[in-house]
């Protein structure tokens, strides 16, 4: 049961990596592959501060803000410079593992016996209920925040740029702004995601981004499944859907290791699980 529970609380850290995956490839439809470096760039940054006695709540501000430059930056060189969207996250990616790096000083960071977000956090006797609760706090504001968001008139007009930029042009909304802001958030909600992984887990690693994209994209599809199914149009649920496509994303990773899968086969079984996701709702399709 515990086994499970770590895979619960493993999801609830991604929630940010999720959310910001949604911003960017559902709202905007850009493919940002700037994700690995911010995610990275948020467990970097995290990694060092703490290691500087830097409390985790100042160190939150400085992490989302990074992750946000980010995104800025490839935000920027999309829409100013006219790059492909692609090629510009892949740019910002390449540049932020030398900044990573840099920031480092070394590949890994470990965090044994420093205080992080979950050592003052002592609600129950059990660490993995202790750590549930903090992480379901910061879920929920995250939720209600970036839902609140979405739901006013700023955030309408960002939603309206990914769906009908020539109308929403025509409006009068600058669209380059809304992607360049966009892109911020979304690496942002990235970055909060490494900010978090790296307290839980007890250390930062120069490599812990690589292919995450990935599990946030499997999240977000599994999300967008069962909103389809539901039919929802709140703005809000499809937030809390795409968490719960991250939950159901880490129980299958976790069903798989409990039946005895090698883990060296992880990344195989998730890319699998991932286009298998992806391909299932046309091959149903097809069939119909």
């Amino acid at each position: 049961m515990e086994f499970y529970l770590t895979a619960i609380l493993q999801a609830l850290c991604f929630s940010g990596l999720a959310i910001g995956i949604f911003i960017s490839m559902k709202i905007f439809n850009i493919p940002d592959i700037t994700t690995d470096g911010s995610f990275t760039l948020g467990g970097a940054i995290t990694g060092v501060l703490l290691m500087a006695e830097i409390p985790p709540s100042l160190s939150l501000l400085v992490v989302m803000s990074a992750g946000a430059l980010a995104g800025a930056f490839t935000g920027f060189i999309h829409a100013k410079l006219n790059v492909n969207p692609l090629l510009a996250g892949i740019l910002v990616m390449t540049a932020l593992y030398s900044v990573n790096l840099s920031l480092m000083g070394r590949s890994n960071i470990p965090l044994f016996n420093i205080s992080t977000l979950f050592s003052p956090a002592f609600f129950l006797q059990d660490l993995n209920q202790n750590t549930f609760i903090v992480l379901l706090v910061f879920v929920v504001v995250m939720l209600l925040v970036i839902g609140y968001l979405l739901k006013t008139d700023f955030g309408i007009a960002m939603r309206a740029t990914g769906n009908s930029e020539t109308m929403i042009k025509a409006l009068g909304v600058n669209t380059n702004r809304m992607k360049i802001i966009g892109l911020a958030m979304a690496n942002s909600l990235t970055a909060l995601s490494g900010y978090l992984i790296t307290q839980f887990q007890g250390f930062a690693d120069i490599n812990m981004g690589i292919g995450i994209v990935i599990v946030g994209l499997g999240s977000v599809i599994i999300g967008e499944t069962l909103i389809h199914w539901l039919k929802v149009k709140s703005i809000l649920t499809n937030l809390v859907l795409v968490i719960a496509g991250a939950v159901i994303f880490q129980l299958v990773l976790a069903v798989t290791l409990d039946i005895g899968v090698d883990a060296n086969l992880l990344k195989l079984v998730t890319a699998s699980f991932v286009l298998l996701i992806v391909s299932l709702p046309r091959v149903l399709s097809v069939q119909r």
